[in-house]
């Protein structure tokens, strides 16, 4: 699984979860990885370790997606350390869950700096450094296809957004050989996951799996984009979702 060695990775968001989950599995598959954290530096911290304690390279670097400044200081510090960029995942995302009469003004005005502004800025302060053979992965939603309970506006239309930004960089950046692609999740078991038992079954019920999918699951959709046998796709979605959407 040396698919991605020489290779380096920014995963925003990658201290837990599924960003973790994908920060692991590009460094599994040989690439110097580094990773972006909001508040949680201790969980960020043992993300890095566990790579380098396999014998990877890895970087925690402070950043709040919803700052643009720390956006674009995130993608100059992983070119800084490691010499390059190759495969940007944006991943980092904020998650307001509220009937549209309770959502306030500055849930909206977070939620879409994180989820929609982020990924953009991101992904320009990449472009540049990304040549041929470059990567931009955005993790979107099942819930921007098919919101199957009320509260999910803010959010559905936040992760709407980046089918958008996948297809126009798509054809902005294939001449230069630099493909983007969105993954959209289901319900995957991390701790922000429901944990009430009906909710849970509610929500397993939707899927054709019927069950949550493991950050690991996610992150193998994720590292197999990355890779050379990814080369001809592009401003495509995969919907690693158990049959949510189907």
């Amino acid at each position: 699984m040396n698919e991605l060695t020489s290779r380096t990775a920014l995963v925003t968001g990658g201290s837990r979860g599924i960003g973790a989950a994908i920060a692991r599995a590009l460094a599994e598959r040989g690439a110097d990885v580094a990773i972006t954290y909001h508040t949680n530096a201790e969980a960020a911290a043992k993300v890095v370790d566990e790579i380098k304690d396999r014998g990877g390279r890895a970087l925690a670097v402070q950043a709040d997606s919803a700052d643009p400044v720390a956006v674009t200081s995130a993608v100059a510090a992983t070119v800084e350390t490691f010499g390059g960029l190759d495969i940007l995942v944006n991943n980092a995302a904020a998650f307001e869950f509220a009937p549209l009469a309770e959502l306030s003004a500055e849930a909206v005005n977070r939620t879409l700096a994180v989820n929609v502004r982020g990924p953009l800025l991101a992904a320009q302060a990449a472009a540049p450094h990304l040549g041929e053979g470059g990567r931009i992965i955005t993790i979107g939603s099942n819930v921007a296809d098919r919101a199957v309970f009320p509260g999910f506006a803010l959010y559905s239309m936040s992760k709407s957004a980046m089918t958008g930004l996948t297809k126009a960089l798509a054809r902005e950046l294939g001449p230069r050989g630099i493909t983007v692609n969105l993954v959209s999740p289901g319900p995957t078991q991390t701790d922000a996951a429901p944990t009430d038992p009906g909710f849970v079954e509610a929500i397993n019920a939707f899927t054709a799996l019927g069950r949550f999918a493991t950050p690991a699951e996610i992150a193998a959709v994720v590292a197999f984009l990355a890779t050379p046998a990814a080369q001809y796709v592009t401003g495509s979605t995969v919907n690693a979702d158990g049959g949510f959407t189907a």
